[in-house]
């Protein structure tokens, strides 16, 4: 939940859709519907729906154009708000958390109290530096996408053998004391994690195939990636995980 990114465009805050779904385990076509029906009601009233979200299209791995939303942060507060429980009041810490960090990075300071000398100065650099900052912008979009093409292949492919190695040694034992099949062993730790940290895996499986897709991941890494990345990719998951296999290791947990 902490790694949620906030998109700054122009000035304006914003968060990607698919990244909201995957932070409250809902399939990203389902948000989108919901997100039209506010956009529908919002329409039909004195509100400005694009206070709220704004549509735009991605580029998929195959040069198909797919939609998807923008946030703002009183659009985030309208999702959050049709959440319950656990996931509602963690992406609500997330959003507004991040929107608070962004919002001070774009204060701008106050001249008032500068010299008539150093004003005069500031507005001769800001001439100077506004055709730069021009430029810029016309190149934030391009290594925006490299940016989340990075951290989609650096976070979500990148997998700590020393951790996997420990627990596939811990649910050896684990098909020790339960006398079990190990295949079945495994699922009902999913089944456990899922109950214990309130998501959903293979949810959260699915969106991450579509971000690896997005990011023209090859088709073999795509087919390789398992739950086990999903519960890598989030510390939450990791330490509530490790914790269902040390405990079905030492048999602590036993079958239901």
């Amino acid at each position: 939940m902490n790694s949620l990114e906030i998109i700054n465009r122009n000035g304006q805050l914003l968060v990607d859709s698919r990244q909201v779904a995957e932070m409250v385990d809902k399939n990203h076509a389902d948000l989108l519907r919901d997100i039209r029906k506010y956009v529908g009601i919002l329409g039909k009233s004195n509100f400005a729906f694009a206070d709220f979200f704004f549509e735009s299209f991605y580029t998929d791995s195959q040069g198909k154009p797919r939609p998807h939303f923008f946030l703002t942060k009183k659009g985030c507060d309208m999702v959050a708000n049709k959440l319950t429980g656990e996931k509602g009041i963690l992406f609500t810490a997330a959003y507004v958390s991040r929107f608070e960090e962004m919002e001070k990075e774009l204060i701008q300071p106050d001249i008032q109290n500068l010299s008539p000398e150093l004003q005069m100065f500031k507005h001769l650099f800001d001439s100077m530096a506004q055709k730069q900052l021009e430029d810029a912008r016309r190149d934030e979009e391009i290594k925006s996408l490299t940016d989340n093409v990075t951290t989609i292949k650096e976070t979500f492919l990148k997998r700590d053998e020393g951790w996997r190695e420990s627990i596939n040694r811990m649910m050896q034992k684990a098909g020790y004391h339960s006398g079990g099949n190990y295949r079945d062993l495994r699922n009902r730790s999913y089944a456990i994690l899922e109950e214990r940290a309130h998501c959903n895996l293979n949810i959260r499986l699915n969106n991450l195939k579509a971000r690896l897709i997005t990011a023209g991941t090859t088709q073999t890494k795509i087919n390789s990636t398992t739950k086990m990345d999903v519960i890598e990719s989030d510390v939450r998951l990791k330490e509530i995980y490790t914790t269902i296999v040390k405990e079905l290791s030492i048999g602590v947990l036993k079958a239901k």
